[in-house]
C-alpha cells in the first residue's frame, strides 16, 4: 500500500509543471485596463510559456508597488528586476528623456516611431551607464487639450489649474498663464473630481482611463506630441538568466513592441469616440489656439535643444534625416 502511495505521488509530481525558477516583478503606473498594461501582461505571460516556466514576471498595475516618479530609480537599485517608465517623468534628470513631449516635433505614429528611433540608441547608452537595459517602448496617442470650458486661444488658459506631469507640460502652464500642478496618472481621477485640477493635456487614453466627463467638457485634439512609455530591465538581474532564456526575454519583448505600436494607433480613434458619446465636445482647435500652438511649439523646441546639448542635437538630426 504505502509503495503504492510513493508511486502515485512520484506520478503526480513528474506530471506537474516545475514553478517557475526567477520571479521578478513589474510595477506599472497605469490602470490593469490601459492598453499598455495589458501589454506588459502579455509580454509577461509569453515570456513564461516561451521559458518553460524559468521565468516568471508579475505585472503590478496602477502604481500599487511603486508611484511612477519611483520606478526607474528601482529598477536602477535592483529594488525591482523590471519596470514600465513614462519616459518624459525623467526629463529633469536629462533633457534626452523628454525628446518626445517637445510640442509639434512628431506628431503623428510614423514620425514617432521615426524618433524613437533616434532616441532609442542614446537613451540605451544613458541606461547602460546606470547598470539597465531599454526592453521596448509603446506610444501614447496623439496628445490633445482637456478642459472644463472653451479654449479658442492660449489666453484663455490663463488661471486654470493645469495638471503637469513632466517638464514640458509644466513650462507650457508658465507660459500660458495657467497654474501648474504635478499630478501623476494613479491620481488624476481624485484630483479632478475634487477640483484640483481642471485642465491638462494628454491622450484620450488617459480621458478614459480617467472617466474624465464626469469633471470636464472638452476635448481639443491638438495632436501635440506622443509620449511613450518604456520597459526598463537592470542589467545585472538580465546577466542571471540563462542563455536560452535571455534570447526569450529579448525575442518576447521585441513582440510586445510591435504590438503596443500596432495597438496604440488601433485604439486612438476610439478613444476620442468613447469621450464624445460620454457628452465631452471633441474638436479640433480653433485656427488661432493651432497657429499659437505651433508658435509655442518652436519656442520649446529651441529650449528644449538648448539644454540637451550634444545629445539633444544629434537625436533630433537623426529624427530629420530619416
Amino acid at each position: 500500500m504505502k509503495r503504492r502511495l510513493l508511486l502515485a505521488t512520484a506520478a503526480t509530481l513528474l506530471a506537474t509543471p516545475a514553478f517557475a525558477q526567477t520571479k521578478w516583478d513589474l510595477p506599472a503606473a497605469y490602470p490593469a485596463t490601459n492598453y499598455h498594461t495589458v501589454n506588459l501582461q502579455k509580454f509577461a505571460d509569453a515570456v513564461k510559456t516561451s521559458s518553460g516556466g524559468k521565468l516568471e514576471i508579475v505585472v503590478h498595475p496602477g502604481a500599487s508597488l511603486f508611484k511612477a516618479p519611483e520606478i526607474k530609480r528601482a529598477v536602477q537599485t535592483g529594488q525591482a528586476p523590471i519596470g514600465e517608465i513614462l519616459v518624459s517623468n525623467f526629463e529633469n534628470e536629462d533633457p534626452v528623456y523628454g525628446v518626445d513631449v517637445v510640442p509639434f516635433l512628431a506628431s503623428s505614429f510614423p514620425e514617432a516611431k521615426k524618433l524613437w528611433a533616434a532616441q532609442k540608441p542614446v537613451l540605451e547608452k544613458k541606461a547602460a551607464a546606470q547598470g539597465m537595459m531599454v526592453l521596448f517602448a509603446v506610444p501614447w496617442p496623439p496628445q490633445g487639450l482637456y478642459a472644463k470650458k472653451e479654449v479658442n486661444q492660449l489666453s484663455d488658459m490663463k488661471g486654470m489649474k493645469f495638471r503637469a506631469y513632466n517638464r514640458g507640460t509644466s513650462r507650457i502652464a508658465e507660459l500660458t498663464g495657467a497654474q501648474p500642478i504635478t499630478i501623476q496618472a494613479a491620481e488624476l481621477s481624485q484630483a479632478l473630481a475634487t477640483g484640483k485640477v481642471d485642465s491638462f493635456i494628454s491622450s484620450g487614453a488617459t480621458g478614459v482611463d480617467s472617466k474624465v466627463w464626469e469633471q470636464l467638457t472638452h476635448f481639443y485634439d491638438t495632436q501635440a506630441w506622443l509620449p511613450k512609455n518604456a520597459v526598463l530591465l537592470n542589467k545585472a538581474a538580465f546577466d542571471k538568466l540563462d542563455d536560452a532564456t535571455k534570447k526569450v526575454v529579448l525575442a518576447e519583448a521585441a513582440k510586445a513592441e510591435a504590438a503596443g505600436w500596432a495597438e496604440a494607433e488601433r485604439l486612438s480613434a476610439g478613444f476620442l469616440e468613447t469621450l464624445a458619446k460620454n457628452g465631452m465636445k471633441v474638436q479640433p482647435p480653433s485656427p488661432k489656439l493651432a497657429a499659437e500652438y505651433k508658435e509655442l511649439g518652436k519656442k520649446l523646441t529651441a529650449e528644449w535643444l538648448e539644454k540637451a546639448g550634444a545629445d539633444g542635437k544629434a537625436v533630433v538630426d537623426a529624427y530629420n534625416k530619416n
